[in-house]
């Protein structure tokens, strides 16, 4: 392996992915540096959760290269490449048993389990997991039943799960979805600071809302139908001209104190 292909934690190249006749995505070239903080923007059906899905090796491209952290989808152990990607998504949540223990819930993620059984935990486990609840603002609800949490604290939960293997990668699919304001700027600025940490993995996060960037955040991949409209520096790609490209609607973008909005014109 060459060593610029080493230090990338991303590299697509001419990826493209068909279901039902249709191409979910396609001819997208795409790198991220390790180390680096993404943000993939996207109406609906653009394409977004197919990318995803192929980064955590759930789907394999119809033709192009995916590497994933230097390992090529197709020629390597996907189970072994998943334990150094963290992931948060609305479709694992939905697999948490309703009546774990948070704290369980989080310390599972180190076998790559959903749902305590049989398996061992040693106290640096416990340890990780607590301070890992701790760091989302979440540590008192630690013997609480996942079920009782409220969307925004099962958000924080979810993360700090993500966060349990220490991952090389950690990719966060639409975390502020369904949370009422004040949720979501806390969630956002926790995301700040993880996006600040310098031994934090690198990041890749989803959304429809450039409201939803944390500080800290640096570069943008804009996908529209399966393709690429843009990508680089969010002060490059997040754009009035590309953002109105992207959504199909004129938009004027605002950034001010590290944050982005944007309106229709």
């Amino acid at each position: 392996m060459d060593a610029a292909r080493r230090r990338l934690a991303l590299n697509f190249s001419q990826v493209g992915l068909v279901r039902d006749g249709r191409w979910l995505l396609d001819a997208v070239d795409w790198q991220v540096g390790a180390g680096e903080r993404w943000v993939v923007l996207g109406p609906n059906g653009a394409g977004k959760t197919t990318l995803l899905n192929l980064v955590a090796g759930h789907l394999h491209p119809t033709r192009g290269t995916v590497h994933v952290l230097g390992e090529r989808l197709g020629r390597t152990d996907v189970q072994e490449l998943r334990t150094r990607i963290g992931l948060s998504t609305a479709a694992l949540a939905d697999r948490f048993p309703p009546d774990e223990r948070v704290r369980d819930l989080v310390m599972t993620a180190a076998w790559s389990v959903v749902g305590r059984f049989r398996e061992g935990y040693e106290a640096v486990d416990e340890a990780r997991a607590g301070a890992l609840l701790a760091q989302w603002g979440v540590s008192g609800l630690a013997d609480r039943a996942y079920r009782t949490l409220s969307e925004g604290e099962r958000k924080r939960v979810q993360i700090a799960r993500a966060l349990m293997p220490d991952p090389e990668l950690l990719m966060l699919d639409e975390p502020a979805a369904g949370l009422d304001l004040g949720a979501r700027e806390e969630l956002v600025a926790r995301l700040a600071a993880l996006a600040d940490d310098p031994d934090a993995p690198t990041l890749v996060l989803v959304t429809h809302h450039v409201e939803e960037i944390p500080r800290g955040f640096t570069h943008a991949l804009l996908l529209r139908d399966g393709t690429a409209v843009a990508q680089g520096l969010l002060a490059d790609t997040l754009t009035d001209e590309l953002l109105s490209a992207t959504f199909g609607v004129k938009l004027r973008v605002n950034h001010d104190d590290g944050r982005f909005s944007a309106r229709a014109l």
